[in-house]
């Protein structure tokens, strides 16, 4: 632990190396190696928290079950809307949603505590059982297990907000597994159709 006097205050500094080989770094058995910080502050004795500041985007693209025309007029604002509230409930920042009747469209920034993966079985998990309890749709619904991913740079959101915005209009001239096959293409995907 390292101690400074500033302005007055006691100010120490723990930081502990945590490596794949153990307490410092250094190489491991198989010449990897690996490690993370572990950094605490004290100021009078009483530790505090910093603040890790993300600004990652994700464009998350996934259909309903068999690509079943489940989100109709009449119900899709009100499953975005659900999804939306119930991702501000998990700390997920949804910048953006919307969709048409057989897939949806969300823009998340990330943030420090849940992967691309768990935000989006979170979302989809959560959004599927709401609207089976709440007898949404006739039929019992479902998201593919599947679901697309893909960074969005700084440079590139208000395309992308626009992009989602502008789904039922898209889809009137474009059919979503067009659309899917485009994106599998464009980011370079590896897909094996059954």
């Amino acid at each position: 632990m390292k101690h400074w006097k500033i302005s007055g205050h006691d100010v120490n500094i723990k930081i502990r190396i945590i490596t794949s080989t153990g307490i410092y770094a250094g190489e491991n058995n198989t010449g990897r190696h690996w490690a993370s910080a572990q950094i605490n502050f004290y100021i009078n004795h009483k530790k505090i928290h910093i603040m890790s500041h993300i600004s990652v985007y994700v464009h998350y693209v996934w259909s309903t079950y068999k690509r079943q025309p489940w989100l109709t007029n009449d119900i899709r604002l009100d499953v975005f809307n659900h999804i939306r509230e119930n991702a501000k409930n998990k700390n997920i920042y949804i910048d953006f949603i919307n969709g048409y009747t057989d897939h949806i469209h969300c823009l998340v920034s990330l943030n420090a505590d849940l992967s691309i993966g768990e935000i989006a079985q979170l979302i989809k998990g959560e959004s599927s059982f709401w609207i089976n309890k709440n007898k949404i749709t006739k039929e019992k619904f479902g998201w593919q297990d599947e679901y697309l991913a893909i960074g969005v740079g700084d440079d590139k959101l208000g395309v992308v907000r626009n992009y989602i915005a502008n789904q039922e209009e898209h889809h009137k001239k474009v059919p979503f597994g067009k659309e899917y096959d485009k994106f599998i293409e464009r980011y370079g995907f590896d897909i094996k159709r059954i």
